[in-house]
């Protein structure tokens, strides 16, 4: 059987920036299994597969190892290929998914993703985390199912070089490492060896984290922020208590079909 598929990168306005997502539209949902090899067969950060039901549509997201319950990034991809490539007319697109109920809808030229937030609380991190990151244990730490790493500067973001061996260790989904930004309100930069995925390009629900911090230490309600991967992804982000809207744009870099 052949499914359609496409990539596409999102966060940037240009092809090879940002962050690459797979995105299978489905007629129905193939078994887990199948779904996890196709994830995997792509090697991709995230592969989003959605079916329509009904007026709204089921997402689910898989990294090359896990099915994970939050991703950004895939979530904006899956919508610029409803908006772009698949001819979709509503005001909003409502997908349902392990988080809830997820909307997006058309900001002029970007697309806007209304989120929940996840306050996190501050902690005191084992001293692998600092170990396999190359920081002091003077840092800020903060834990969800991530732990999230608050450092002086953008400069130490950028430089850090983490032992994923050791990395892949620290009981998590992930790491967040973030700073006060040069041109932006913040920086960040995501790891998750124990996803499959040592640094993850720009991650949209790891700023549903950050977002709290930086809005309440900043006293601002909009933001800007980069995450300084290789690749870089640049993320609007509104702060609305117990909801975020993320805004961003994306570019289609593939469109094929795959043999299942």
């Amino acid at each position: 059987m052949k499914s359609p598929i496409y990539q596409v990168d999102a966060f940037t306005e240009q092809v090879f920036g940002g962050n690459p997502a797979a995105v299978c539209p489905l007629e129905e949902w193939l078994s887990d299994s199948l779904m996890q090899r196709i994830a995997m067969e792509n090697n991709l950060s995230e592969t989003a597969f959605f079916v329509k039901e009904g007026d709204t549509f089921g997402l689910r997201w898989f990294t090359p190892a896990v099915e994970v319950d939050l991703c950004g990034h895939a979530t904006l991809a899956t919508a610029h290929v409803l908006y772009s490539e698949m001819g979709y007319e509503g005001e909003e697109i409502h997908f349902d998914t392990r988080s809830g109920r997820l909307i997006v809808k058309k900001e002029g030229d970007r697309l806007l993703m209304d989120f929940p937030t996840d306050d996190m609380p501050k902690v005191e991190a084992p001293p692998i985390l600092f170990q396999a990151l190359g920081i002091s244990r003077t840092s800020e730490t903060y834990k969800t199912d991530d732990y999230m790493v608050v450092l002086g500067s953008e400069k130490e973001v950028a430089s850090l070089s983490p032992d994923f061996k050791f990395l892949k260790e620290v009981d998590a989904r992930g790491i967040i490492v973030t700073a006060p930004g040069t041109e932006v309100d913040f920086v960040s930069r995501f790891f998750a060896p124990q996803s499959g995925i040592d640094e993850d390009p720009v991650t949209g629900s790891a700023h549903t984290k950050m977002t709290p911090y930086w809005a309440k230490r900043l006293g601002k309600m909009e933001l800007e922020a980069i995450q300084i991967s290789d690749r870089k992804g640049h993320l609007t982000l509104r702060y609305k208590e117990d909801r975020l809207e993320i805004i961003g744009k994306a570019v289609t870099y593939l469109r094929g079909e795959i043999e299942i």
